[in-house]
């Protein structure tokens, strides 16, 4: 028997203004409908029904982890700083963290991820091949620092998560978890009734050697992914790549100077020559730990530093300033080319293919060259793609313009391969009896920002419509009246209850019809039963919250029809 919500009891406080800070859907939604309040910037109380609704992905995602073989644990969120030292994602992480010391000046932090210690776990816990492979994982609030905390739960600073991790022996018993999880998370995100894309995606700190993103289109997203409409190819941006293509550069005439004062930037150059921009070459000054790079892509397009951090990664990437050009006289501001260079790393998006020919900066101020051609008037040390990839960059797979969309980020595996077991020694004895190194999984999935996304996917003008596996409840029962509505609400409300339905039931005194069918519509439970006009005859009204669908029966038909549905 399912139990009875009376809006009467319900610790519930609708809003019919957006707040102020808001900008995203889900933002504005959320807090009007009361499943949320904010508590500071990026930390968030989930009240009663949002927390039923956090419960209910939560339940679909222990459902299918368990499905899988997954056995759960629960590890603290406060850890301590040398199994991140260990790992190199103290310094790596940085400002993420939140770190604290306790009173005798011990160093912790709050877990912003969990692989050191499921590692630690597993090396204190497992010793034979025998006990391989296993998977693990945990459902758990995790916390990150962000610069700036928005989108409401979108993009917190405190959130809940499910992270889960795979040990196996073996490369190929790696691959067999990747795709267990892999099909997992198709099941959840379609129990969820979330539509999402799979990308290929980049592993960046996380190292390994493949990795996929499970994005949820959505405007409010963060992130941007690439797909081809002729193939099956997607991507985040930051994954698509390039092909390159070298071509004759023989018919190139010698490097030529031109005269070009105050022409520091593409725009200028280009405008002062009478060229396009996609005859220049680009290049930007970056620190890599400290050391200056050099990083050239055609004058037409902008360097993703996202990517070339994910390219770097566990490097830091930085901007050069004016105090870096201080005592470098190969190195002019405005005026840079790859020709000369000293002693200065060359990385060059595929584009920049050997024997193409550009017109670039002559490393002299108020000056620049043309016919300077890849690969005999300098060298690469480095292609990368770089590049912001932008809608009709040809597919890698068959060369078709690619779509751009935004979407967010729901989900992420990795096989992560032997990169924490190395910092941590995780080695097993082997059916040999030597010593094997154990490889790894890493897969998350961001349960309160799956919220989120399907407040931003299933939202109407209106207000919240939540899939029926994660709605607060099945039915909403609206009282529309005095007490002959109410009496009838009620009762059919614990008649629904008796039969398994969840049931909210608004039996609030002394508020109007229009404002209950309001937040009927705005709470967005899939079913809304009104008991209106024609409660004397035992006549109910049930609307379809999603198609708007209506249609009147009697009471018995009612309970009938709402069973049938669950």
């Amino acid at each position: 028997m399912a139990q009875v919500q009376r809006m009467s009891r319900l610790m519930i406080k609708t809003l019919r203004d957006d707040p102020a800070d808001a900008e995203t859907l889900n933002h504005k939604l959320l807090v009007r409908a009361g499943y949320v309040r904010r508590t500071a910037a990026g930390i968030w109380t989930w009240l009663p029904l949002g927390k039923k609704v956090l419960e209910n992905i939560t339940r679909v995602v222990r459902e299918e982890m368990d499905a899988i073989g997954g056995q759960e644990v629960l590890l603290p969120a406060l850890l301590p700083k040398e199994s991140y030292d260990a790992s190199g994602r103290y310094h790596e992480y940085g400002d993420l963290l939140f770190k604290l010391k306790d009173r005798k000046g011990a160093e912790y932090l709050l877990g912003p991820t969990h692989e050191e210690i499921f590692t630690q776990v597993v090396k204190d816990q497992i010793t034979s091949y025998k006990d391989l492979p296993v998977i693990l994982y945990q459902i758990q609030t995790k916390y990150r620092d962000e610069a700036r905390p928005r989108a409401g739960v979108l993009r917190g600073r405190e959130f809940q998560m499910k992270d889960s991790y795979s040990f196996d022996t073996t490369d190929e018993g790696l691959i067999e978890a990747y795709q267990l999880h892999r099909a997992a998370y198709i099941r959840i995100f379609e129990r969820l009734g979330l539509d999402h894309r799979i990308v290929s995606a980049v592993s960046g700190a996380m190292g390994g050697s493949a990795s996929e993103e499970f994005l949820a289109p959505a405007p409010a997203g963060e992130d941007t992914f690439a797909d081809c409409p002729a193939c099956d190819y997607a991507a985040n941006t930051e994954a698509v790549t390039f092909r390159t293509t070298p071509v004759d550069g023989s018919a190139h005439g010698p490097v030529e100077e031109l005269d070009t004062p105050d022409t520091p930037t593409i725009e200028t150059l280009a405008a002062h020559l009478g060229v396009p921009a996609s005859a220049t070459l680009k290049n930007l000054l970056v620190k890599v730990d400290g050391e200056i790079v050099a990083v050239g892509v055609p004058g037409d397009r902008e360097v993703d530093l996202g990517k070339l951090g994910e390219h770097l990664a566990p490097a830091v990437v930085e901007l050069v300033t004016a105090e870096d050009f201080e005592g470098r006289a190969d190195l002019v501001r405005g005026y840079v080319g790859p020709q000369g260079l000293e002693k200065v790393r060359y990385i060059a998006d595929p584009r920049i293919a050997a024997g193409t020919a550009w017109i670039t900066g002559a490393n002299k101020p108020g000056t620049h060259a043309k016919n300077v051609v890849a690969g005999r008037d300098f060298e690469v040390d480095d292609y990368l793609d770089v590049v912001v990839v932008e809608a009709g960059d040809p597919c890698p797979k068959c060369g078709t313009g690619l779509r751009l969309d935004r979407a967010i980020e729901i989900g992420h595996i990795f096989q992560l391969g032997r990169k924490f077991a190395d910092a941590f020694q995780l080695d097993v004895l082997g059916q040999n009896g030597k010593p094997v190194r154990v490889t790894m999984g890493s897969y998350g999935i961001g349960v309160s920002r799956a919220v989120a996304a399907l407040a931003e996917q299933t939202a109407d003008e209106q207000g919240l419509c939540w899939p029926r596996e994660i709605a607060p409840a099945d039915v909403h029962v609206v009282a529309a009246g005095k007490a002959l509505q109410t009496e009838l609400a009620l009762d059919v409300a614990e008649k629904l209850a008796a039969a398994g339905v969840r049931v909210m039931v608004d039996d609030r005194a002394g508020v109007s019809p229009g404002v209950k069918f309001t937040d009927a519509e705005l709470i967005g439970i899939p079913k809304i039963l009104v008991a209106g006009r024609r409660s004397a005859e035992g006549v109910l009204e049930l609307k379809d919250r999603r198609t708007g669908e209506r249609e009147e029966l009697t009471v018995d038909e009612a309970i009938a029809r709402l069973t049938a549905q669950g």
